[in-house]
């Protein structure tokens, strides 16, 4: 997945490529219906997501994990699991992260209540449009943003972390950041591939930060793959250690 030089040609001031990570995207190329349904969509998931996440109370593990990932300016690159999105929505907002949203129906609601959570939006998945989004995301950083995979999303394997944030930081040079946050009591979708999670009102949840992986700018395939196998042993590892909270 490189970008190659004739990829970059023609590209988007950094000005204008920040502009439009924030900012709700035309959706005249909908119908009607669906135009109704993206806002309304929108408006419930965020009132949701603000309303719950206000009565959680949080305890964080590793925080100082964070700060050596944003030290000397770093941006970091948040990776964590699919299914802790909400909670994961709430805790960091207003730090202007850039999410990957899929180039879709859902993927337009999904970043339209981000953004009022103060995040950007780079359109793709790994599934669709996936060169296309890590190619933005790299311009954002760039420019200054911070940036954040659900690492075995759109569709899952369920907690197998996949390539895009180490590519990510190869090309340039921040740092990932792995986490997970973990509520005391949550509903679970049992139906959905990630078993996503919904917190109940009043919560405890136990937010656990990983050191940060550096991935060098020359690193070869081997290099790569033991990069990804580090990240899915942090990501395992703090999945686990927060794990009793949950039961």
């Amino acid at each position: 997945m490189q970008a190659s030089a004739e990829q970059f040609k023609g590209a988007r001031p950094a000005e204008q490529t920040v502009a439009r990570a924030y900012e709700f995207a035309d959706l005249s190329s909908y119908p009607t219906k669906e135009r109704f349904l993206i806002r309304a969509a929108d408006l419930a998931f965020f009132l949701l997501i603000k309303l719950i996440g206000s009565t959680v109370r949080w305890q964080v593990d590793g925080w100082e994990n964070w700060e050596a990932a944003t030290s000397d300016g770093r941006l970091p690159i948040y990776t964590f699991w699919h299914n802790r999105v909400f909670l994961s929505t709430y805790f960091w907002r207003q730090r202007r992260i850039v999410v990957m949203t899929s180039q879709s129906f859902d993927g337009e609601y999904i970043a339209r209540f981000i953004q009022r959570f103060g995040y950007g939006a780079a359109r793709g998945s790994s599934t669709r449009g996936a060169v296309g989004a890590v190619i933005e995301m790299t311009r954002l950083m760039r420019a200054g943003c911070p940036t954040a995979f659900t690492i075995d999303g759109p569709k899952g394997p369920r907690y197998i972390a996949k390539m895009g944030a180490v590519l990510l930081a190869k090309k340039t040079g921040q740092p990932i950041l792995p986490f997970t946050i973990t509520a005391e009591h949550f509903w679970e979708a049992k139906k959905s591939w990630d078993g996503f999670q919904v917190p109940k009102p009043f919560s405890h949840a136990q937010v656990t930060i990983a050191p940060p992986i550096f991935v060098p700018a020359d690193a070869d395939e081997a290099m790569l793959n033991a990069k990804r196998d580090e990240l899915q042993a942090a990501l395992d590892k703090v999945n686990s250690s927060s794990a009793k909270i949950g039961e």
